[in-house]
């Protein structure tokens, strides 16, 4: 049986190729955008309709083992995404992350209630790859015509294939110092006093 699919193309300009256009976003930019970063792997993936019976979204349910931003209060996040395939009928959305069962990946991730939303689509989620000696992450956006924020020129992807704990290390980085960490003040640096009225 021919399944029906139907198309849903997010753009936001004239491309040569499908895909979704987008402000491209490097470790620093995603992980201030995202409320909570995590690590983890993906235990469920299940297509459904909306309430409306119009669309299809897509929960991924992921089992989590680290979080490198933000407050988790319990061991899994649902991410959601618009498209899935049920039955004979597939809606399709381009850029938007891919998620399958056993994945591991790090996520950056909106929080909005109970679900959570990928940042910047593909941009802001990363497979892990543990195939050889050292654990890689390479990012998913195949399918994403990435911009310059400033000159919305076509720009390869900032965020090129690296290992697993320098992505993580680069997450830590952005979010600056931890606060148990003392701030030592610079040297000859002296701290505006409240004049007296």
């Amino acid at each position: 049986m021919t399944r029906r699919w139907l198309l849903a193309l997010v753009t936001m300009g004239a491309l040569s190729a499908l895909g979704t256009t987008l402000i491209a976003m490097d470790v620093p930019a995603l992980t201030r955008a995202s409320d909570l970063v995590v690590r983890g792997t993906i235990v469920r993936v299940e297509p459904r309709w909306t309430e409306d019976k119009r669309r299809i979204i897509t929960d991924s349910e992921l089992l989590v083992s680290e979080v490198l931003k933000g407050n988790l209060t319990s061991k899994t996040v649902v991410v959601m995404q618009p498209g899935g395939v049920l039955g004979d009928v597939g809606q399709m959305v381009h850029g938007t992350a891919k998620f399958s069962l056993g994945d591991e990946v790090v996520v950056f991730l909106e929080k909005r209630g109970d679900r959570a939303f990928v940042v910047g689509l593909a941009q802001g989620r990363f497979l892990v790859d543990r195939s050889g000696p050292t654990a890689m992450v390479k990012g998913g956006e195949d399918d994403l015509f990435l911009v310059d924020a400033k000159t919305h020129q076509p720009v390869p992807a900032p965020v090129q294939p690296m290992t697993l704990a320098a992505l993580i290390s680069s997450v830590r980085e952005s979010l600056g110092p931890s606060p148990s960490e003392p701030v030592t003040p610079r040297p000859g640096v002296q701290l505006p006093r409240n004049k007296a009225p």
